[in-house]
């Protein structure tokens, strides 16, 4: 009887480390998978809700999470606005962070709470554009204005904003448009004329202007002319017709004497 016993102790560890090196396998594939979910999982959390939103998006046109490597992703994810909450408003102009704030109204006598919202100062302006060389209408907050007053102008501030800090993605289209048209002006050829050539070019300019002023003031006096013999015309008109009635009346007053 012992002998029947170690055998199957024997034959039982001899079975064991197999079924155990399985099991381990497994719980290791388990391990890495669940490590790979909470990864995605604490990477999307830090993010806000628009820009997991956003993220899937991407992602979803890639074709997988596994698609893209890593470090793409995460640019990616770097790339993307990180604000919370954005109005409707905000998506049509520049807010730079400004937006609806909720909060409670509180009377002096009993301490009532009303719930009650704060908006932002949104005003409509016309902000020059260097490099489109044209005004462009434009809601902003007057906090957006101060940031481009102090980024000095409309395309410095956009160039300097980066695209996380961007609240909408009509901002980013208008960002990366602006640097699009930079580069292109970048890649341009510059040449530069001697001084005489300088004068040359300016006078040119001040003849076609004073050509333009005399343009405008010989239609002027066209126009004067034309008005003038138009009123003497008029005036003419109007002694015929009174000539006429005057003659008409003599016709009548005669044939009612006789």
């Amino acid at each position: 009887m012992p002998e029947d016993l170690t055998e199957r102790n024997h034959t039982r560890t001899r079975v064991a480390p197999t079924t155990h090196g399985k099991t381990s396998q497994a719980t290791g594939r388990l391990l890495l998978r669940r490590r790979r979910r909470r990864s995605i999982r604490s990477s999307q959390s830090k993010m806000s809700f628009r820009a997991r939103e956003i993220y899937k998006k991407v992602v979803r046109r890639v074709g997988g999470e596994g698609k893209l490597p890593a470090e793409v992703m995460d640019t990616v994810k770097n790339i993307l606005p990180n604000s919370k909450v954005v109005m409707g408003r905000a998506k049509r102009g520049i807010f730079a962070g400004r937006h609806i704030q909720f909060g409670n109204k509180v009377s002096e006598d009993g301490g009532n709470k009303s719930r009650r919202n704060w908006k932002p100062n949104v005003q409509e302006k016309r902000l020059f554009s260097y490099i489109h060389d044209r005004h462009i209408r434009v809601k902003v907050t007057t906090h957006a204005l101060r940031c481009i007053d102090k980024a000095g102008g409309i395309d410095e501030y956009l160039l300097k904003t980066p695209y996380n800090k961007m609240d909408t993605e009509m901002g980013i289209a208008w960002k990366a448009k602006i640097e699009k048209m930079y580069s292109e002006l970048a890649g341009m050829e510059v040449g530069f004329f001697p001084p005489e050539e300088e004068a040359k070019i300016k006078q040119g300019f001040e003849e076609v202007r004073s050509a333009k002023r005399e343009f405008r003031s010989e239609s002027r006096r066209a126009l004067g002319v034309a008005n003038q013999s138009q009123l003497e015309a008029t005036k003419a008109d109007d002694d015929e017709t009174t000539e006429v009635v005057d003659t008409n009346e003599e016709v009548s007053d005669v044939a009612e004497k006789s």
